[in-house]
């Protein structure tokens, strides 16, 4: 047995609190550890996790001390229903950073999901846990995440969220959410930066850059410094074409300019999509406090790749773990099953020798002990 199985995810959860009482029967590091490794291994629920357990147990107790045997499904839901987010979050994130390293100009794009059957009534679905994850673009995982009182909730996530981040050199995007100038504020006192996309929640700022920039695409931006890049794909009968401008006279925003800290950027991204025919045209709004040493080639790959957070995240956790159709509603379970399924996936992407898909990695990892602790330790 590798020992290092034993040590690389384990040891980052040997300072979490335990919330049982005293005549608990189950040590919380082996409940953990078998979490974790049914949830790589494909549980997608307390039931599944005990499984894996009974399953495994001739091989789970060479390296875990399990003196009762696996615990029950209810025990799993227990605990895993108390166990404190924060706790959990803090070492989740301290494993992460062996994983991931932020600086150097990452791209660091954070993003909200809905949970959407983790509510706790079927005719009130207020309590649906929403998670605001932090998304590393360079090696597609996940550095961090915290739950939201509800979807109208995100900025005080996210706040927190960028709090957890060593941010220094990194670039961070956040959708129109987060365009605020106290998030901006955050950004740059962390030693980062930052690109905000503008809409109606903030009115002023919105008017005046789509005046200025529909002033500027008709006069073809004269007499003002810019920089312009364009890309075209598609497939299956859908051609978009992608075409950014960004130019860093601010006098176009006027007074509003001073108001944003660090802002030194001004950017608008016309998309023109083609599909079977019919052709449709949308402009979005950016800010940057990224100055005219990122040109526009730079600027257009940092946008899109914010979106990539939709497809190497969110989708991953909807088809491979089945996340939208998990029905884990009591205390903190679901917030923190999610953050389980992060961990797996992020672990699963961290195993380049596999080229197969992230399903496929996980009937994998659950046929074959050893490939399972090469991806733990991978």
């Amino acid at each position: 047995m590798d020992t290092q199985a034993t040590v690389k995810i384990p040891r980052a959860f040997e300072q979490m609190p335990d919330p049982r009482r005293d005549n608990r029967r189950h040590r919380l590091i082996d409940i953990l550890t078998i979490a974790v490794f049914a949830v790589i291994c494909g549980a997608d629920g307390w039931a599944a996790v005990a499984e894996y357990g009974h399953a495994k147990f001739a091989w789970l107790r060479t390296f875990l001390e399990l003196p009762h045997g696996i615990p029950s499904h209810d025990t799993f839901g227990d605990v895993f229903a108390k166990l404190q987010p924060e706790a959990f979050e803090r070492c989740f994130t301290q494993w992460m950073q062996n994983l991931v390293q932020l600086s150097g100009g990452k791209l660091v794009a954070i993003d909200g999901k809905s949970l959407r059957r983790s509510f706790e009534q079927g005719w009130d679905k207020s309590g649906m846990a929403h998670i605001v994850s932090a998304f590393v673009q360079a090696n597609r995982m996940v550095f961090a995440q915290i739950k939201t009182e509800g979807k109208g909730q995100e900025l005080s996530a996210i706040e927190h969220l960028l709090k957890l981040l060593e941010l220094d050199g990194a670039v961070v995007t956040i959708d129109a959410l987060g365009c605020q100038k106290e998030t901006a504020q955050q950004i740059l006192d962390a030693n980062g930066q930052y690109i905000l996309q503008v809409k109606d929640n903030q009115p002023a700022l919105h008017a005046k850059l789509q005046a200025a920039f529909t002033d500027a695409l008709l006069d073809g931006f004269a007499g003002i410094e810019h920089d312009y890049f364009t890309e075209t794909d598609g497939d299956h009968g859908r051609i978009e074409v992608r075409r950014l401008w960004v130019c860093w006279d601010l006098s176009l925003l006027g007074e509003l300019a001073k108001q944003w800290p660090g802002l030194k950027s001004l950017i608008v991204v016309e998309r023109t999509r083609e599909i079977n025919g019919h052709t449709s045209i949308e402009r979005h709004c950016y800010i940057s406090s990224l100055d005219r040493r990122t040109k526009a080639k730079r600027l257009a790959g940092h946008i899109r790749g914010h979106w990539s957070v939709e497809n190497q995240l969110h989708w991953q956790l909807d088809v491979s773990f089945r996340e939208d159709e998990r029905r884990i509603r009591k205390g903190h379970g679901a917030e923190n099953f999610s953050r389980l399924c992060r961990m797996a996936l992020n672990l699963l992407k961290n195993e380049k020798t596999a080229k197969v898909g992230i399903a496929i990695k996980r009937q994998k990892c659950g046929w074959n002990n050893d490939y399972l602790l090469k991806v733990v330790t991978a």
